[in-house]
């Protein structure tokens, strides 16, 4: 009995060693010639599965499952942190980033840390001034989608965030942020010199360089 086991389980070992397959561009290995297949997509660029509504191309149809989700409004993925639901379970694990405070991706210029590759993509145009979103009405340059996208609704006159207090209408959320303060009287920008609080920071800035100011005339007195 013992004997069959050992001829079963060498049996097995070779199998397995048999039944390996190896990518010839990348050299990567695969148990499953249907895997193998899959994974050649990346070298060729082939995208056999079709969205029915939109039309774009995946190249495996789990992709094309959690694409369909923008269509249905599917978000099968729950935090049970806030119970937060989310399309797809890469999107969860970012989400859960914010709980944990994790950010193990860091700015080999800064050190700044963060939870996914995107930001800190997005983030290194700081450093390089690479600003890759251009206005097709003035050719204005912008580093980042949202700033071109808030900027484009100078030339439209959109004004999508409105004031729950006025109705006032604004381009920007940011503004809108920023104009409310004055609802709730929040100043929440201190002066580390005088400690006078400013309800945005351009208005701390302003104050800083009369401090600035008044250290340059006491050192020339």
């Amino acid at each position: 009995m013992f004997g069959q086991c050992s001829t079963v389980k060498s049996n097995m070992k070779i199998h397995t060693v048999d039944t390996t397959f190896r990518c010839k561009l990348c050299d990567k290995m695969f148990e499953r010639s249907s895997t193998l297949k899959v994974h050649m997509r990346i070298h060729t660029g082939d995208k056999p599965f079709k969205c029915e509504v939109c039309d774009k191309m995946f190249g495996q149809s789990s992709h094309l499952k959690n694409h369909m989700r923008i269509h249905t409004g599917d978000k099968p993925f729950k935090c049970e942190v806030c119970y937060k639901m989310f399309a797809q379970s890469s999107h969860l694990k970012v989400h859960t980033m914010i709980h944990t405070g994790d950010k193990p991706i860091k700015c080999e210029v800064c050190d700044k840390m963060f939870a996914q590759g995107n930001d800190l993509k997005v983030h290194v145009r700081i450093h390089t001034g690479n600003k890759p979103f251009k206005c097709e009405v003035c050719d204005k340059i912008f580093g980042y989608s949202n700033s071109l996208k808030n900027h484009m609704r100078m030339h439209t006159g959109d004004k999508p965030f409105k004031c729950e207090v006025c109705d006032k209408m604004f381009r920007s959320s940011s503004n809108l942020k920023e104009h409310t303060r004055i609802h709730s009287g929040d100043k929440p920008f201190k002066c580390q010199v005088c400690e006078e609080m400013f309800r945005i920071n351009c208005h701390l800035k302003k104050h800083m360089r009369k401090h600035a100011g008044d250290m340059q005339n006491t050192i020339q007195g």
